[in-house]
This record gives C-alpha cells, sequence and structure tokens, in this order.
C-alpha cells in the first residue's frame, strides 16, 4: 500500500468519532474522496457519500466509520464523571485506561479509575469490574470546574496512539471498522482509474455499532440495487480460537467471504469465483443467522438489495488495540473492484 494512503488511514483511525458524533472522521473521509470522485456529499443521518457516474445498475460500497465509545451520564460534587457505554464492551479493558473526551471547547484528556487492589476485600479482587464501579478522573477539584470542559451526554473514546507492526500490521483503536470505511474508499479510487459501467458510491455509514440507521438511510437515499458491506471479522489465528466453530481466519489470509443470512447466495458465488480466478487470497467463514454488519439494515431497503459483505480478519476487536494487516485490506479493495466492474446486468443476481 502506498505511503500516501498508509498516512490517510492513519489520520482517519486516529480521528475520535463514536456512533452519533462522527463528523470529525466523516470530514477526514470526505476530504480525501474529493480527491478522485465525481460527486461528494453528506445527508443528514451523517452518512458520507463518494460517487463515480455510469449507467445501469447501482452498486453501493458501506464500511461504517463510527467507532464504540463512551458517553457522560453523570458528574459528581467532587468533578468525578461517571459513563455508559456506546456500543459494545467488554468492561474488564476500561480499567486503568486514558480516555480521550470530545468536551465543551475540545479534547479533554481523562484516566478511568475504580478501588485499588490494596483496599479490597477478598472476595472482591475475584469479582470482574463493571461499569458501574468505574469513573472517570480529569483532574479537577469539583463539579464546576468539570462542567466548564464537559457535559452529561459528552462522547469520548480510549486514548491509545497507532503502532506499526512486523508484516504490515498496525494496531489502533477504532479499526473497527473505520477499516471499512477506508477500504470502500479505496476501492472507489482502483475504479476511478479503470470505471465500471455501473454507478458506484462508496459510503461512510454511521451508527452500525448502535443501530444501523445510517446504512438503512443510505441504501435507500442512492437507490441502490446491490451493496457491498466493508466490514472486520475476529481472527481465529491467536491461542485461545475454537476454529472448528469460528473458521480459520488469519492476518495475512485475504479477505473474508461469508455465506449465509444477508450475503445474497450468487453474490457470495461471484465474489468466490472471482478470488480463485484473479489469485486473490480469501477465507471462508459462516454467518448462519446474521451477519452483524450493514448488510443486515440494507439488504430489506426499498424492494430488497442484493447484498454481500467482505470482511478484513481483526484481532482483540472492540478493544484500543485492534490488529489488521494492511495486505488483507488491498486485497479486499482490488476483490471489490473485480466484483463492480463484472456487473453489467442486475439480473445476474436474481435466482432462477
Amino acid at each position: 500500500m502506498q505511503e500516501p494512503n498508509v498516512t490517510f488511514l492513519k489520520q482517519l483511525l486516529s480521528t475520535p468519532a463514536p456512533s452519533g458524533a462522527e463528523a470529525p472522521a466523516a470530514q477526514v473521509w470526505r476530504n480525501e474522496a474529493r480527491t478522485f470522485a465525481d460527486e461528494v456529499y453528506a445527508d443528514v443521518q451523517g452518512n458520507s457519500y463518494a460517487v463515480l457516474h455510469g449507467n445501469g445498475v447501482r452498486i453501493l460500497l458501506a464500511g461504517h466509520i463510527d467507532e464504540i465509545g463512551i458517553m457522560i451520564s453523570h458528574i459528581d460534587d467532587e468533578g468525578y464523571l461517571y459513563f455508559q457505554t456506546i456500543g459494545g464492551w467488554d468492561a474488564q479493558v476500561f480499567v486503568g485506561q486514558r480516555v480521550l473526551l470530545l468536551g465543551v471547547t475540545g479534547e479533554v484528556c481523562g484516566v478511568i479509575g475504580k478501588k485499588p487492589i490494596h483496599l479490597m476485600k477478598t472476595e472482591e479482587r475475584d469479582v470482574a469490574s463493571k461499569v458501574d464501579t468505574l469513573w472517570i478522573d480529569i483532574g479537577v477539584q469539583n463539579r464546576s470546574e468539570a462542567e466548564a470542559q464537559v457535559q452529561v451526554g459528552t462522547v469520548g473514546v480510549l486514548d491509545a496512539p497507532i503502532k506499526e507492526f512486523p508484516h504490515g500490521r498496525i494496531v489502533s483503536r477504532s479499526i473497527d471498522n473505520r477499516i471499512g470505511a477506508f477500504t470502500v474508499l479505496e476501492t472507489l479510487r482502483l475504479l476511478a482509474q479503470d470505471r465500471p459501467p455501473a454507478t458506484v458510491a462508496a459510503v461512510a455509514t454511521t451508527g452500525e455499532e448502535t443501530t444501523f440507521a445510517g446504512a438503512t438511510a443510505a441504501a435507500y437515499r442512492f437507490e441502490a440495487h446491490l451493496a457491498i458491506a466493508v466490514d472486520v471479522t475476529y481472527a481465529t489465528d491467536h491461542p485461545d480460537s475454537n476454529k472448528r466453530k469460528d473458521g480459520d481466519v488469519r492476518l495475512g489470509g485475504g479477505p473474508v467471504l461469508a455465506r449465509g443470512a444477508a450475503n445474497m447466495p450468487l453474490v457470495y458465488a461471484r465474489l468466490l469465483s472471482l478470488a480463485r480466478e484473479h489469485s486473490i487470497p480469501y477465507a471462508l467463514q459462516i454467518t448462519p443467522r446474521y451477519t452483524g454488519t450493514d448488510a443486515d439494515a440494507m439488504q430489506s431497503v426499498r424492494g430488497g438489495l442484493a447484498t454481500g459483505v467482505v470482511s478484513i480478519p481483526n484481532r482483540y476487536m472492540h478493544s484500543p488495540n485492534e490488529m489488521i494487516q494492511l495486505s488483507d485490506v488491498a486485497y479486499a479493495a482490488q476483490l471489490i473492484a473485480t466484483f463492480v466492474r463484472s456487473v453489467q446486468h442486475l439480473d445476474e443476481f436474481i435466482p432462477h
């Protein structure tokens, strides 16, 4: 992956933007999209669109740009902040972490506190931490000092810098799913260099971690016929995995193609065939009930969309230190671009 693209990715990952507050990251995404897309715009849901105009089939490539986060629920007399989660968290991840709050006049740093182990009773030490027993300390002395910086409803994220690891691997918060929003835009960049007959929109959707409202609105507004959701999926190349249940998904193994649920059979079959034909590495995963991605929301919009899911293997999902390999992202963009160029008519995805 070229250095300018990686620089854009790092800027995207480092911009705090939890569900409901995606605007800062969305602005970064749209600024990059304007360098090659025919049209770039946003909607009232906060979705960002980058479009290549063509004819016939309308294809939507969706990657949600929101990340999990926290929201301040109470400020006490001493200025300590209490919070609830935005999206799905393992509360054990919070203990001892630094947070970055999107405060009244700018970013506010804090630390998450809990009772010290020295003061715990023996039985307390074996009890898992819960969000209700944690607080945020921003270093103030009272409520009025705190309220000058944050309010009830202020949102934030865990404060974790991006790190580069060997083998083209990066570690960061917000990879779920800022990497999906990045991948669909990189796919559109490839398509801009060799344009398909279809009209194609890369969309950075909002609210996937909470409501899926962004994806529903995007599919409806764009009047899509076909949609590919790009998200992360759990890698199973770690010591505590169960490959018999969750499949063999490895960093560096290529994008993951899911079978079942919102993955329409003919879309899945086309993606699989193209990966094999073009020697693009891939892994397989099953989604027998639901995919947990924007595809679940998009598949039934209007008269129904032909939908599929392409995923990036991700270790340590929903933590401040998610890990991916950039080659998987590059291969995912290549596969999706190849898929889009192969589409001539919507009838190709209607079972006969």
